[in-house]
């Protein structure tokens, strides 16, 4: 009969203990989920976007990061927004070691947050960007032979490198009604940060290509349709670019910043 009664003690203890464990978890887990809401109607309110951006902050449990003001990482991503040069675009935000001490923990569209390390990034689509260089079958590949991390590119953030992109479509200005492949470099403008700069470098035939040769007496022509300057490309917050390259089928400028402070009507700059 002991037995019993300890063994029925010891399994409602249990029950009790997941219980306060599982509300406790629901708890963080809960206002995590409203400070996400919270800072992504700031960012919304603040940098003037159509809709709210998706807003994660990378903390569990989170709480204790709250109380202590400071959030490890904090990512931000904005689709489809409207861009001056190339009608849309998205932007993300990703912030490290973000100190909370002069704002809420419910972080207000006024906030100034000092933070360790900004990545900052401006992504265009290649059915945008083909738009732009009046390529409507427009794509985007990394370059064939690139050496692949473990993100799928040659930075943390999967970007490829910025030599020997693939190119592939129509180049309907040319006079030329097949599809080509061509091999790109991406650089920014040396007299402007916020100018992407495209330049190919030579026709691509053969396996994982559109397979088309390009006659001599067109191929200037050819190459002068995938030849594009981008301006207004400046990232969120204002970071300066550092990377260029390809991720899927989108063109990324990419920048990083530390110990800067970023104040939210920033996130959009074109």
């Amino acid at each position: 009969m002991r037995v019993r009664k300890l063994l029925i003690g010891l399994a409602a203890a249990a029950i009790a203990v997941t219980v306060v464990t599982l509300g406790a978890v629901a708890v963080d887990f809960g206002s995590s989920i409203y400070a996400e809401y919270r800072l992504s109607c700031s960012v919304r309110k603040a940098a003037n976007l159509r809709s709210d951006p998706f807003v994660a902050i990378v903390a569990f449990p989170f709480i204790p990061q709250a109380l202590r003001d400071h959030y490890n990482q904090v990512e931000i991503k904005a689709n489809a927004v409207d861009h001056a040069t190339v009608g849309k675009a998205t932007l993300e935000a990703t912030m490290y070691s973000v100190d909370l001490a002069h704002t809420s923990w419910l972080i207000g569209p006024d906030a100034r947050l000092p933070v360790g390390k900004l990545e900052s990034r401006i992504i265009i689509g290649s059915t945008h960007l083909g738009r732009y260089m009046g390529i409507s079958d427009l794509m985007v590949e990394a370059p064939a032979n690139e050496t692949n991390t473990a993100t799928g590119g040659v930075t943390a953030s999967g970007i490829s490198d910025s030599h020997g992109l693939v190119f592939s479509g129509t180049p309907h200005s040319a006079n030329f009604e097949h599809r080509v492949s061509v091999s790109v470099d991406l650089s920014i403008a040396p007299e402007d940060q916020a100018t992407l700069v495209i330049t190919p470098t030579g026709v691509l035939t053969g396996p994982d290509t559109a397979d088309q040769a390009v006659p001599n007496d067109k191929r200037d022509a050819v190459l002068r349709a995938f030849t594009a300057r981008l301006p207004n490309q400046r990232l969120p917050f204002g970071v300066a670019p550092k990377t260029e390259g390809a991720r899927g089928s989108d063109v990324i400028i990419e920048g990083i910043s530390y110990g800067t402070t970023v104040d939210l009507d920033g996130f959009k700059q074109s």
